[in-house]
């Protein structure tokens, strides 16, 4: 296995890694200093698949990772021209990996009210073209086939952005799941729901403890994959991610066989103060 250490500058850069010495990794690591420069190089590209032609829909994600990257993103299109960003609401077409089971847009804590107050208001894109499963659907286990049929019908997601899990999971694909995993109904995980605490009153029994989730073969079937990663909290989970091959496990390992995949992680993520810093 090939390991190297990481540092960051002001700069970012590039480091290509390889998970196994026979299996190579298509996980393109982007080290960069602070939180706010992940934001704002996420948000770029997330702009620039935007204004792509021809347009593909895009994978988004919620959680408190991703809240500092769409402030970036609406900064950014409030810089562009206003014909611009007319063009970018009237053909915005997004699709997030997943919802809670029994919440809906109205709902405290669902990723349909968080969607509509960190996307939609800032950038003025009506709630329609953001897509996100029903989560008070009366069939779970039918919203999640329908779900996973409408992302296939409007061509598939172009880029795709992804945040990384205590235990591994990515969308809520819960350890341990195969790459064949397709959109669906799960059970979180206990630790899945007490990392999610904040938003339910820091209580984690108010949590739901299930979702409607993206699975791991539709999230491997986007074009480009934008792996977000960031704060000391991460940094344990970030290493395993960088030294494990591909294993149900590790949820997240199914990335490595993605052809197209960057990593963009800060420095806190990649060599946190009490460590005696990560070889990755």
């Amino acid at each position: 296995m090939r390991t190297f250490s990481v540092t960051t500058t002001e700069e970012p850069f590039y480091v290509p890694t390889e998970p196994t010495q026979d299996t190579r990794s298509g996980i393109k690591l982007l080290a960069v200093p602070s939180v706010d420069a992940v934001a704002k190089l996420a948000a770029e590209a997330l702009l620039q698949a935007c204004l792509e032609t021809p347009r593909r829909p895009l994978g988004l994600a919620t959680g408190r990772t991703m809240a500092p990257v769409y402030a970036a993103l609406a900064t950014l299109v409030q810089e562009r021209p206003p014909e611009e960003q007319a063009i970018l609401r009237q053909h915005w077409c997004s699709f997030n990996l997943d919802e809670y089971v029994g919440l809906g847009p109205q709902s405290p804590g669902s990723f349909a009210s968080e969607m509509r107050q960190l996307l939609c208001h800032p950038l003025g894109i009506h709630p329609d073209r953001v897509h996100l499963p029903d989560g008070l659907a009366a069939d779970p286990a039918k919203e999640a086939h329908r779900y996973g049929e409408a992302m296939a019908l409007a061509g598939g997601v172009g880029l795709q952005l992804l945040g990384l899990g205590l235990n591994g999971h990515v969308g809520f694909n819960e350890p341990p799941c195969g790459p064949d995993s397709r959109t669906r109904c799960v059970d979180l995980c206990a630790s899945t729901r007490q990392a999610n605490r904040s938003a339910f009153g820091d209580d984690p029994g108010r949590v739901p403890s299930r979702a409607i989730t993206v699975g791991l073969a539709n999230i491997l079937q986007a074009d480009r994959i934008l792996l977000v990663v960031t704060g000391a909290a991460k940094a344990p989970v970030l290493r395993r991610l960088m030294h494990s091959p591909p294993c149900e496990n590790l949820p997240a390992s199914w990335l490595h066989r993605h052809p197209s995949v960057r990593l963009l992680a800060d420095a806190m993520a990649l060599d946190p103060p009490d460590s005696d810093g990560l070889s990755f």
